[in-house]
């Protein structure tokens, strides 16, 4: 027998696997939700941009959910033995930067700095650096063109310079005292290993090549004399950084004596570099050219692949196109979109009455019910998804969202379609630009809770993306692509034989309704001349038609 653990570091918590390699059995699998701040997330009552974490967090976490997995795979086979683990594979969000000592130290669990939101994890979702993404964005379009073109064209402000030089600009000290950064995907692993010197930890090519601008093209991470222009002290920082990332199937080293005794797995074992779980998660739910993998939660990461050796363009609006980042061998197109759990949740926690339900779950089930057997437009209502921001295809996190339609009979349940549909929308607009660029996608495989909680959900995905959907079979895709690249790095198994053993789909498909694609394409047009009117700087026309059609749309519908 063979068996690898998968670790999947979420926004809220973090989780395991412990997957049988030989069957695709998952064994024992525990989640551990973040004890700090709101849901894990330390914030600032004085700016809504702010999203930190508590580095202590993951090292609880990491205790409980392996032990726990282990203590379920024991009662679940007397025989199981963890001396028969190959490998463990970590997935974290990201870009999540710690700043850490000359030791590996993060400073936020350092006396002097543990009350410095400055000195903790910059979460993903922080986008304090909204203004040095700008300024990166703006150098690199004038001197270094080809940066840009490999994240899409735009910097972000969920990505590691931007971070970094915020962190600068705003909190000196902090800067000063940090001897370098390091991904969270990386600095685990290094943990797990014992490797305390910075420049040591084995970097993620995933996390380099999407979030850092780093690229073999032009030598790694952006050069000097760039970094110079943007601030001296970026190019002093440099130095201390990496000069080299390496794809998951790497083994990052051997598990440590120490954490060997905490997690009761034997000393030696494979860890494997990190990644990101979106990119996790597509090699957890079988992506291969041709299969978009998009991962549902409260937000959305699609990625999908295509092999190195053919030739891809530049494809302007994604959020990264890296050698490797997925699967070795084939270029990781990454894009994606800020919020879309998180705007059903924001609406049934503040808008949606009581006479829905109860609880959240409650208001959910019935404003599912109440949406079931309508029609596409039936509502006259239309939404832009963008309460958090546009990450694909405007990059742009200054955009907010917006309801049209409404009147004094509009309904809850009604307005929730409308968010349901206007994501989906956001999806189709994602496929659409990968397609225009060449990218062949014949499928798309969903996981997350959505996809398997939300049948109504997904038939209009499948009615307006038009393509057939499936659903992953595991529940936990990014702890399983984990586990899998953990067998990899042991060097025991492939990627792609643990992936036939361990990959599989639920029965159901979602194909598209004909007829509802019909009227989708139609909405879809007046969706694009919203998200093109109030998204895109040189965009000029008229929107005076968009609430009479809509209302047509509705009045046909209705019948």
């Amino acid at each position: 027998m063979s068996y690898a653990i998968g670790l999947d570091y979420g926004t809220n918590s973090c989780r395991s696997l412990l997957v049988d390699l030989e069957t695709g059995e998952e064994l024992g699998s525990v989640v551990f939700p973040y004890p700090s701040g709101q849901l894990g997330i330390l914030t600032d009552p004085a700016d809504p941009n702010v999203a930190r974490q508590n580095p202590q967090d993951y090292l609880d976490g990491l205790v409980k959910t392996v032990t726990g997995a282990i203590e379920q795979a024991k009662e679940a086979r007397p025989d199981f033995d963890a001396a028969e683990i190959i490998g463990i594979g970590i997935d974290t969000t990201g870009s999540t930067l710690i700043p850490v000592d000359e030791r590996g130290m993060p400073l936020a669990m350092l006396p002097e700095f543990k009350d410095n939101l400055n000195a903790h994890v910059w979460l993903w979702k922080d986008h304090t650096a909204h203004q040095e993404a700008a300024d990166i964005t703006a150098k690199a379009e004038e001197t270094r063109p080809e940066y840009l073109a490999k994240c899409g064209g735009t910097y972000s402000s969920e990505w590691w310079w931007s971070k970094i030089w915020h962190c600068l600009n705003i909190d000196r000290p902090v800067f000063d005292a940090a001897h370098s950064w390091v991904e969270h995907c990386d600095w685990l692993p290094a943990v797990l290993t014992g490797t305390e010197q910075p420049g040591q930890v084995a970097r993620s090519i995933c996390a380099a090549g999407h979030k850092a601008m780093y690229c073999d093209e032009w030598g790694g991470l952006p050069d000097k004399n760039f970094l110079d222009s943007l601030d001296p002290a970026l190019a002093d920082l440099r130095e201390r950084l990496f000069d080299k990332a390496v794809t998951s199937d790497t083994k990052a080293g051997g598990l440590s004596a120490q954490w060997a005794g905490h997690l009761g797995i034997p000393e030696g074992t494979a860890v494997a570099v990190g990644a990101f779980d979106a990119h996790m998660g597509a090699v957890g739910s079988g992506v291969k050219e041709g299969t978009l993998a998009k991962i549902l939660g409260t937000s959305t990461c699609d990625i999908t692949v295509s092999p190195s050796s053919k030739e891809l363009a530049d494809i302007p609006g994604v959020c990264g196109i890296v050698d490797g980042s997925v699967l070795p061998g084939n270029y990781g197109i990454e894009a994606g979109q800020s919020a879309v759990g998180d705007i059903f949740l924001w609406f049934v926690n503040h808008l949606v009455p009581d006479s829905y339900g109860a609880t959240q779950d409650e208001k959910f089930i019935n404003m599912e019910k109440a949406i079931a057997d309508g029609k596409p437009g039936d509502t006259g209502l239309m939404a832009l998804d963008w309460n958090n921001g546009n990450r694909t295809i405007l990059t742009d996190v200054r955009l907010s969202g917006m309801v049209l339609g409404q009147t004094l009979h509009t309904q809850a349940h009604e307005i929730y379609k409308a968010l349901i549909e206007a994501t989906a929308f956001g999806a189709l607009t994602i496929i659409k630009r990968m397609e225009e660029y060449g990218v062949v996608i014949n499928d798309v495989v969903n996981t997350g809770g959505l996809a398997v909680k939300n049948a109504t959900l997904m038939q209009i995905y499948a009615d307006i993306i038009g393509k057939p959907l499936k659903v992953a079979a595991s529940d936990q895709t990014c702890a399983l692509g984990a586990a899998i690249y953990g067998a990899a790095a042991s060097g025991q198994k492939t990627i792609e034989e643990v992936q036939e053993k361990c990959c599989h789909m639920r029965e159901r498909v979602y194909t598209p309704i004909a007829e509802n694609q019909k009227v989708y394409a139609e909405m879809y047009e007046l969706y694009r001349t919203l998200h093109d009117a109030f998204g895109s700087t040189d965009w000029s026309g008229k929107i005076d038609h968009v609430m009479k059609d809509l209302i047509s749309i509705r009045e046909r519908q209705r019948g």
